[in-house]
């Protein structure tokens, strides 16, 4: 069976994507190769993807998807190179387009994606940039992909830093956010398991009603604020102590972290 795409690296998000591919249709398992050196780790994707094929090499001329640690991406390429690989999706993190068309050679399209680690469940957020070589046929080709597993839009490379700011390292800051709720639940006298199960309820139906609803942030919060209520009070303490003005702070803090790691 022809090769529609290989995945270099069978760690979580390889697993997440190639599960997600098989779901949606996108290839049958047996279409899916995993060049993956862990034994062990062979095994457990086999077992999670019957029919998936699976060795501890890549093989040539196969649609490539890159997704190892940014120390062994020079290794990786030199060896894709050698094997004629055709094009290439990036999922490492903080890889420039650059270092993969400097070994891989030019005209062999590449791809770089900032995913997020809600594509383990399905539901993620991802961008896309195009590198010299890649046209529009090699993004919708990319977004084919990385949309089996969650949303994607499309952005110069420039801005990934700024996606990794924001939607990358985002869902840390939520589940910060869910901790400091459920402490501060369990500080107004709520048992913590009580605190915890109503806050991770609350995150998900609010997620839920900004995704599914075509009403923006700002309505939706004012659809819950009451003037005089009890949210009132509590988001205007939000406000006087400049929450908007933090968030802006961690985003763009992440952000320039993300250009500090990808010029290093």
């Amino acid at each position: 069976m022809t090769t529609k795409l290989q995945v270099v690296g069978g760690g979580k998000m390889g697993e997440a994507l190639l599960g997600g591919l098989v779901a949606d249709g996108w290839a049958a398992a047996g279409e899916l190769h995993v060049a993956e050196p862990d034994d062990s780790r062979r095994d457990a994707l086999v077992a999670a993807i019957p029919g998936l094929s699976v060795g501890p090499d890549p093989v040539a001329g196969a649609d490539t998807l890159v997704a190892v640690k940014p120390d062994v991406v020079p290794v990786v390429c030199e060896v894709l190179a050698g094997l004629g690989v055709t094009r290439v999706l990036s999922i490492a993190a903080g890889v420039r387009l650059a270092t993969f068309e400097s070994v891989l050679g030019e005209g062999v399209p590449v791809v770089r994606a900032m995913p997020n680690t809600p594509s383990l469940v399905g539901v993620g957020a991802a961008a896309i940039a195009a590198g010299t070589a890649a046209g529009p046929d090699d993004l919708e080709w990319a977004a084919g992909i990385l949309s089996a597993v969650g949303t994607v839009v499309v952005v110069d490379e420039p801005l990934l830093d700024a996606v990794t700011g924001l939607s990358g390292s985002g869902p840390a800051y939520v589940f910060l956010l869910a901790e400091a709720l459920i402490d501060a639940g369990e500080a107004a006298g709520l048992p913590r398991e009580t605190a915890a199960a109503l806050t991770g309820q609350t995150l998900l139906g609010a997620a839920t009603l900004l995704h599914r609803g075509d009403d923006p942030p700002a309505t939706l919060r004012q659809n819950v604020t009451s003037k005089g209520g009890t949210t009132a009070a509590g988001l205007a303490v939000f406000e006087e102590s400049g929450f908007r003005d933090l968030v802006r702070e961690v985003v763009a803090a992440a952000t320039e972290r993300s250009r500090e790691l990808g010029d290093s």
